[in-house]
């Protein structure tokens, strides 16, 4: 395909009081588990290796919030590619055929206009391998568009077919819980 949605987008429309890089965090740590196939999660060296990755790779956008300053998954491979810890190989090396392998669809800019009025994601054509990281990535664009719109007072509906396809992952069943949790808290209507 030529339309691209970036995993690493990230929104600032979050509340005052939240951190949205610490809030990316659980996406970035639940992308590396599904990743990896980890149905155990991440060791904690592996996450504190991520989480300072993630600091490095957003600094730029923080400092001037463009859209040629988010990163993308080349940004976060290269800067765990360059720390010496044995972690910090290890999942840049999971995260290689995402970003200079076979299926790195994930590694470009969102060129997908997200703010029309009526977005429709369809990830049929994704395959069997990225099927559930596509899964992923879409509660994800679909909670930023939630936290945007709860920043300019409109409610977000969300409609999902299938919906039953992301209780089968335990990553994306646990992100699914969370945001349907949260989705009422934030002008969301599932």
């Amino acid at each position: 395909s030529d339309q691209y949605i970036n995993p690493l987008d990230l929104n600032l429309d979050y509340s005052d009081e939240e951190d949205p890089i610490a809030l990316k965090m659980d996406f970035v740590f639940s992308f590396c588990e599904l990743a990896a196939n980890r149905k155990s999660g991440l060791k904690p060296d592996e996450k504190s290796v991520l989480d300072r990755g993630v600091q490095i790779i957003y600094r730029p956008y923080m400092e001037n919030p463009v859209p040629e300053n988010l990163p993308i998954l080349e940004d976060l491979y290269n800067v765990l590619l360059e720390m010496e810890e044995p972690d910090a190989r290890y999942l840049a090396t999971v995260l290689e055929i995402y970003v200079t392998g076979s299926y790195k669809v994930f590694n470009h800019r969102t060129n997908v206009n997200l703010n029309n009025r009526l977005i429709c994601f369809d990830i049929r054509e994704l395959g069997k391998q990225l099927k559930k990281l596509g899964m992923l990535v879409i509660q994800d664009q679909v909670w930023n568009r939630v936290t945007k719109n709860r920043a300019e007072k409109k409610t977000t509906w969300f409609y999902q077919d299938e919906f039953h396809l992301m209780l089968k992952e335990e990553q994306t069943a646990a992100y699914s819980v969370e945001i349907w949790k949260r989705f009422r808290k934030w002008g969301g209507i599932p």
